[in-house]
């Protein structure tokens, strides 16, 4: 999803891309999500307690959002090489970790 939602703010750098309209954006960074969903969706299902899977609904939502900021995180520093983080943005990310181990704390 990061790249389906951030990854068109690059293509005006890419020369073969740089001439794209709005709607055609868009059905690329749709095609880039539905591919996701493919994943995801099972993922949850069968990851979900109430269908015998480990995780509460909580913990779900906790793990993806965490997974989805490091990802994020990962993707603007190899992408987006002049965004700079500051430290506090950095320590509320070690908040979103602490987050996971308090959620998944029995």
């Amino acid at each position: 999803m990061t790249f389906a939602w951030y990854g068109h703010l690059k293509y005006k750098e890419m020369s073969f891309m740089s001439n794209l309209g709005l709607i055609s954006i868009i059905l690329i960074s749709w095609g880039i999500a539905l591919f996701e969903y493919f994943f995801m969706i099972p993922a949850n299902r069968i990851g979900y307690k109430g269908n015998g899977g480990p995780f509460t609904l909580l913990q779900l939502k906790v793990l993806q959002e965490v997974i989805t900021l490091t990802v994020f995180l990962t993707f603007s520093l190899f992408f987006f090489k002049t965004e700079t983080y500051r430290p506090n943005q950095l320590i509320g990310l070690v908040f979103l970790v602490l987050a996971v181990y308090f959620i998944f704390k029995r």
